[in-house]
């Protein structure tokens, strides 16, 4: 008997029209005739999740990526019909779904302009290889429509024209777009007409987004699996919109202690104990400021996690602590993979307790990494994770590791196609079982989950420091990151810049680079542009693959040693500035490097610009990205700027040539600023500090700034115990006034501000603090215009 085996292609599907529609509460259901569903949640006025199925009902609602402390609650919600549509009006939206094919149009509710609409809208095909549907999205672009953010793609700021992949891979020594790479951060924002908006995708299926590459006026995304399920987060002002993603996905569950904001020194590897000392030692001697010294997987026995070899290190208590006692953090690499040997008690746990990732058909999922052959922890089991987390007691508690750093955690298998797990991987999914497909790209940030709550437990009452290389979205609640394997190359001192820039953007601020690059070998001149890239990123850290010589500060010879001094010393000066910084982030979703299309973005000019950001809320870098540069092209922002180093004024709104030597950098701070330092410190703590440095750039008008301080470590702060001071600068013709409100129950070390007054218009003739004149003399007023004063005042005035 013959059969017909061919299989009918239907290629893409398409919703028919609305049949019926139900309300409840806030979450609006629209069915079609052939049995296709739309529920719109209404999150918040500026927030609609749209979440389609195809099969007239849909499965267990679950994501790991929204974080259940996000913001809901709307001011205004109501649904009228016309003759096509059904209309959803919000405080902020209008939204219009079509009646004959589900199609939606997001109107602003304040002047009706359109934001985004559907082109072909929600489609889909049959995966007859994997079951399930290849689920579709496709949206119109707008005129002059400018595309930002997905995380960590080693491109130009600017996406329009590209499209990409979202499948987190172990990339080494990648290149500029190289795609994919470690990350899958499905969000991006769309800016056009002045106004703004984010989509995310939450689906951890192998994705694809598309910035009208295949169509010209089309944005389109898909994913290989799952459910249509994506937010719209409406602006209009673009960090509004990163804010609230921020928001829905989770700011980070605590401040990072302030060492960790310090300088950090990494290679693969130091070893044995006498090198890390030799190393640890070299900083003091030449007054280099490092907080962290990091041991790679070769101080493990035979790259067993939560090992020690007992040949490098034979004390390693002893080392810990003599390494705290000279102000060092010691920070450890833990790598999913156990090593399969009966002998070794983490893996024999881990089998008996049935703790490890199967195969479809029931043996364990088996890959080759550094012990040679391991299983891998289902990270994604909640007792699996308990279990992970309780491993961490002996190193951190018992032994004093304060930090530790998940790699290979894509995860990443050697000698084997797409260098992963297989596809018919089970996993429990948190009670939601699935095979690889759905759980790969989430796989590191259940990993680096477990980490933080294992350092969150054994590390109380400090914070923890945890730090991934894997992530989805929402793995910012738990951890670090930095941009992987790269290479030392002036390509990629300018992929870093955005890398960072494009993280940061995408809800993940606490990033990084390997600073002089992993793979090869930087000359001096490139490691010291790094270093000044590199003071300005989030995390702060070295790393090489040691393989191909010394990268260290003094690798390169005095004059280099010289030039990173500098600008490591500066990283430290600007502490409390970052902290401030950082504190925003946690608090509100304010990313802490802003790109500057993120900063302004009603000036056209920044849409494509891609080396300058903001660092914090008032001082602009722009890196030297080139070999034998003295100066370069920058754009400066709209407003006045003064040049960090000159204290030049300069107008913003154009592009200016900005010199530079090689112990130099272009810098500048916004005028009326008020930038907080701290003295020069071999390492946080070093020093108690008796004086804030305040650096005050006087601008004809008024601005605000803020300085936020607690005890730098520990939970306190949670409990009101933080000193948040706010200063109002009001700058006139022939006086400064300066306001200062404090909050918080935190009492800081010193007593007393040093301002250092800069672009002052005039002579100082009188000083006023809280209405009292006070004598130059009592407040050590200089030739320089600095001046000292107690910290409690709540009004200055400096007069002509």
């Amino acid at each position: 008997m013959i059969l017909n085996t061919e299989l009918e292609y239907k290629g893409n599907l398409f919703p028919s029209k609305i049949v019926s529609y139900e309300k409840n509460l806030n979450v609006l259901s629209f069915t079609t005739e052939n049995n296709v569903i739309l529920e719109i949640t209404v999150r918040r006025d500026s927030v609609l999740r749209f979440r389609y199925s195809t099969t007239g009902s849909f499965e267990n609602d679950f994501s790991y990526a929204i974080t259940k402390y996000a913001s809901r609650g709307y001011n205004h919600l109501e649904v009228t019909e016309s003759d096509d549509n059904y209309i959803i009006t919000t405080a902020k939206l209008i939204c219009h779904v079509s009646k004959a094919d589900l199609r939606t149009s997001i109107f602003d509710a304040n002047d009706n302009a359109l934001i985004c609409e559907d082109e072909l809208g929600f489609h889909w095909e049959e995966s007859y290889e994997h079951g399930g549907d290849i689920v579709k999205m496709s949206k119109t672009s707008q005129p002059g429509e400018s595309y930002y953010g997905l995380g960590d793609k080693p491109v130009d700021n600017n996406l329009k024209g590209k499209r990409f992949e979202n499948w987190v891979t172990d990339s080494y020594a990648y290149g500029r777009d190289t795609d994919p790479i470690y990350k899958a951060i499905p969000f991006y924002t769309g800016l056009h007409h002045k106004k703004s908006y984010g989509i995310f995708f939450d689906n951890t299926f192998r994705s694809f987004f598309d910035f009208c590459q295949e169509r010209r006026n089309i944005t389109s995304f898909w994913a290989q699996g799952g459910e249509m399920n994506y937010y719209f987060i409406y602006g209009p002002e673009m960090s509004d919109v990163v804010a609230n993603y921020t928001d829905l996905t989770g700011k980070p569950h605590e401040l990072p202690a302030l060492w960790a904001l310090g300088y950090h020194q990494c290679k693969w590897s130091y070893y044995p104990e006498s090198n890390v000392k030799e190393i640890t030692a070299k900083f003091r001697e030449l007054q280099i400021p490092c907080d962290a010294i990091y041991l790679d997987i070769d101080y493990m026995q035979g790259f067993r996690c939560f090992t020690w070899s007992k040949e490098h290190f034979p004390d390693p208590k002893r080392m810990v602590a003599e390494l705290a006692d000279d102000g060092f953090k010691t920070i450890v690499i833990i790598d999913p993979g156990i090593k399969i040997d009966m002998d070794y008690s983490i893996f024999k746990e881990g089998l008996e307790k049935d703790y490890f990732c199967k195969r479809a058909d029931g043996p364990y999922m088996k890959g080759k990494v550094w012990p040679g052959e391991c299983y891998f922890p289902d990270f994604t089991r909640p007792e699996v994770r308990e279990w992970w987390s309780t491993l961490f007691k002996e190193l951190i508690e018992d032994i004093g590791v304060k930090g530790v750093w998940n790699d290979m955690n894509e995860p990443a298998v050697m000698d084997v196609p797409g260098k992963t797990f297989p596809d018919d991987v089970r996993h429990d999914y948190d009670g939601n079982p699935c095979s690889h497909r759905k759980a790969h790209n989430i796989y590191g940030m259940q990993m680096a989950r477990a980490t933080y709550q294992g350092l969150k437990k054994f590390s109380y009452p400090k914070r923890p420091f945890v730090i991934t290389r894997a992530a989805y979205s929402g793995t910012q609640r738990y951890t670090s990151s930095w941009t992987g394997d790269n290479v030392a190359t002036w390509d990629h001192l300018n992929i870093a810049n955005l890398q960072a820039q494009r993280m940061c953007m995408s809800g993940f601020s606490f990033i990084g680079s390997d600073i002089g690059g992993f793979a090869e070998q930087p000359n001096g001149e490139l490691y010291a542009r790094w270093i000044q890239l590199g003071i300005f990123h989030p995390f702060c850290r070295t790393h090489s693959s040691g393989d191909h010589g010394d990268q260290e500060p003094w690798a390169f010879g005095d004059t280099i040693t010289d030039v990173v001094r500098k600008f490591i010393e500066l990283r430290y000066q600007l502490l409390p500035y970052l902290y401030t910084a950082f504190w925003r982030y946690a608090e509100e979703g304010v990313p802490i490097l802003k790109s500057l299309v993120l900063y302004d973005q009603e000036d056209s000019q920044t849409h494509y610009r891609n080396d300058e950001f903001i660092f914090g809320e008032e001082i602009l870098a722009c890196p030297i990205t080139g070999p034998n540069q003295k100066g370069r092209r920058m754009y400066i922002p709209r407003g006045k700027w003064y040049n960090f180093w000159t204290d030049e004024v300069v107008i913003g709104g154009q592009e200016l040539w900005v010199d530079a030597d090689l112990d130099s950098m272009p810098i500048f701070v916004k005028e009326g600023a008020i930038i907080p330092k701290y003295p020069v410190q071999q390492y946080v703590g070093e020093k108690v500090i008796d004086e804030l440095l305040l650096d005050v750039y006087y601008k004809l008008g008024k601005e605000n700034s803020t300085v936020y301080e607690d005890a730098t470590d520990g939970y306190d702060y949670i409990k009101g115990r933080y000193s948040l001071r706010d200063f109002k600068l009001l700058g006139k013709e022939n006086e400064l006034i300066i306001q200062q409100h404090k909050s918080g129950k935190f009492i800081t070390t010193y007593k007393t501000f040093k301002l250092c007054l800069h672009g002052l218009p005039f002579e100082i003739s009188k000083v006023q603090v809280d209405n009292e004149e006070i004598l130059f003399k009592d407040i050590k007023l200089n030739g320089d215009n600095t001046l000292v004063l107690n910290k409690e005042f709540t009004e200055l005035h400096i007069m002509a």
